[in-house]
């Protein structure tokens, strides 16, 4: 399933029997576009006692994949469209927390789903992010040879926002490792490069950990626009929407939180033999 361009391989792990030991080295398996099915990385569905479904993901490198925005929407496809949970509003736990989402449907299958993306970490040792005060919002640091104005956050996976006048002459091949892997990030970042085209409307472009650059990224594109309205660029509680290569999704930061809207689509079934 795909959505923005963001591709994941979904394994129905609802059964007894249907536990996955070693999901670390399958993701490594399955997502390689040459020798596997490719994709970002693999999406685990599994049972929950606190939700109607649990959700882990994984990178191509088998790292954890954290909370990833727009892998619950397909998601929730999965489980409406095949009668798992004919539910209009589904609750989705990833990362130990539970997650709302609303479903809309086209002809009984589900076209659009908003997600509740629930509060905001800001604070620099939960992120984490090795600078000192309260928030790291427009921070100038030194990073990859370079001065950059960075803001932080996390929705469950940390992220460094970096604005910028134009996205599309980035070397996000270089860029985006150095800031993965700069000290400034003890277990590593996800960046998003933005261009703020109007207080509604955000470019970007996105550098995953342990995924490289990747088509969208809905978690990111929350990002974007929180750190959009925390630098003044945007204001709260109107419809943000976040261009990436793959597609758009559009974001409402409020004070009670995020919820982020966007498409889901189904690609195909398959069996593979590992």
């Amino acid at each position: 399933m795909q959505t923005c361009g963001n591709d994941y391989i979904y394994l129905n792990c609802l059964g007894e029997n249907d536990r996955i030991t070693d999901p670390e080295s399958l993701s490594i398996k399955m997502s390689d576009r040459h020798l596997g099915i490719g994709g970002d990385g693999i999406v685990l569905i599994e049972p929950s006692d606190k939700a109607d479904v649990s959700v882990n993901i994984f990178n191509p490198d088998g790292t954890s994949g954290g909370v990833c925005g727009n892998s619950l929407r397909c998601v929730c496809k999965y489980l409406y469209d095949g009668g798992i949970v004919k539910k209009p509003v589904m609750s989705i736990e990833m990362c130990g927390v539970v997650l709302k989402m609303q479903l809309l449907t086209t002809g009984d299958k589900v076209s659009t789903v908003t997600t509740d993306m629930g509060m905001l970490e800001f604070l620099p040792s939960k992120i984490p992010v090795n600078l000192d005060g309260d928030k790291v919002v427009a921070r100038s640091v030194s990073v990859a040879g370079g001065e950059y104005s960075i803001t932080c956050l996390s929705l469950g996976n940390p992220y460094c926002v970096v604005f910028c006048d134009d996205v599309h002459t980035l070397d996000l091949g270089v860029l985006g490792p150095a800031f993965e892997y700069d000290p400034l990030f003890p277990e590593r970042v996800n960046t998003m490069f933005v261009m703020v085209l109007n207080d509604s409307t955000l470019l970007a472009r996105v550098w995953e950990r342990g995924n490289g650059e990747t088509q969208s990224c809905g978690t990111g594109a929350c990002a974007a626009a929180v750190a959009a309205v925390e630098n003044g660029f945007c204001t709260k509680d109107v419809d943000i929407a976040v261009k990436m290569p793959g597609g758009d999704l559009t974001i409402r930061c409020s004070s009670d939180g995020v919820l982020m809207t966007g498409s889901a689509t189904k690609c195909f079934d398959g069996t593979i033999e590992i």
